[in-house]
């Protein structure tokens, strides 16, 4: 029974993110100008935060508390790997929070996109 809540909360913490990401993805867009495999790749990284901020919320509602990137690969909740060039990704967490962040290698903008347990994608100058 306990099990059945849990996956249900999976899907209906999955389908919130789904909705916050279609919210997001109409309201953050690369810097004007850019090509379109930069957009591309943009895009990509917004949907890998989002995914991986879902996996840290059904994480929570399993182990009690928020995981690292590798501990999130390792337990199965994402098959996203550390990077989408040219951003790599990193996970800090808390007690109460997590933020997931993706920096950029290579000049361009925006430097620096991240998401938090408030679900929305932020991005740096």
């Amino acid at each position: 029974m306990g099990r059945a809540f849990g996956f249900i909360g999976t899907i209906v913490t999955m389908a919130i993110g789904m909705y916050i990401y279609s919210v997001q993805i109409k309201t953050l867009s690369p810097t004007s100008g850019g090509n379109s495999e930069e957009v591309v790749t943009i895009a990509g990284v917004k949907n890998d935060l989002i995914s991986i901020a879902n996996a840290e919320r059904g994480y929570m509602a399993s182990q009690g508390k928020y995981a690292s990137l590798d501990e999130l690969t390792s337990g199965n909740y994402i098959t996203i790997k550390g990077e989408r060039p040219p951003y790599f990704y990193d996970v800090e967490t808390s007690n109460s929070s997590f933020r997931v962040t993706a920096t950029r290698t290579t000049k361009g903008a925006p430097a620096q996109l991240w998401i938090t347990e408030s679900m929305q994608v932020e991005a740096s100058d």
